[in-house]
């Protein structure tokens, strides 16, 4: 059964139409566990009593076929909502995006768990390309600081995460600055958060990597 729900994280809200589902397969998800699991080593995905409230930060997503749907309904396996404190992660914590609507403010799920409240930022960058196939959202302190030094789009400092108008940042600098190229943006209203996306899982995971390091050595 079908039901409207309000996510909340934080200051997050965002309306989900759920669908309970089956489980996707191991096999399915293997590849995003795995680099999951390596963000949460590297501390850019997790959950610390002394950051952001106790919440958990981060999340990872991965495009899934059919890749040639329209803009909205590019469907996509997504890291559960506040499973940033598990080191590993298993089926039942991925679920999936259908669909989802900007502008209402609403995202449509199935699976075993409720989708992360990034969903709308992830399903914003997908959009952009079918090309895309990975979205890595981080929380790196020195990245995030550094990020005029290293030339990083930024999201303008008012617009809150989690939210339409954060997804229509992105499409702002996908169209205002050389993201296509980059393909890695900071978040300027939110504590800490990068967002690196991609064609491939190790692609994306190397970018973000790159840049932490890049900025440590500043």
């Amino acid at each position: 059964m079908t039901r409207l729900s309000t996510i909340r994280e934080g200051v997050i809200r965002y309306h989900e139409e759920f669908t309970p589902g089956p489980t996707l397969l191991e096999e399915e998800v293997r590849e995003l566990s795995v680099w999951r699991s390596i963000l949460h080593d590297l501390g850019l995905v997790g959950q610390d009593a002394r950051r952001y409230d106790g919440a958990g930060f981060g999340n990872a997503s991965t495009r899934i076929q059919p890749f040639d749907r329209p803009k909205g309904s590019r469907p996509f396996v997504i890291t559960g909502t506040q499973t940033g404190g598990l080191s590993t992660l298993g089926v039942e914590h991925f679920t999936t995006v259908e669909s989802y609507d900007i502008r209402s403010n609403v995202v449509v799920v199935r699976g075993p768990t409720q989708a992360s409240s990034e969903s709308l930022t992830h399903g914003a960058v997908y959009d952009q390309t079918s090309l895309i196939r990975w979205v890595f959202h981080a929380h790196a302190p020195v990245l995030w600081r550094k990020r005029k030094e290293l030339g990083l789009p930024t999201t303008r400092p008012e617009v809150p995460y989690g939210t339409p108008e954060m997804a229509l940042e992105v499409w702002r600098l996908f169209d205002q600055s050389d993201l296509r190229t980059i393909r890695i943006f900071a978040m300027g209203g939110h504590e800490d958060g990068i967002v690196a996306f991609g064609f491939s899982a190790s692609e994306v995971g190397c970018r973000l990597i790159d840049h932490q390091a890049r900025a440590m050595c500043l």
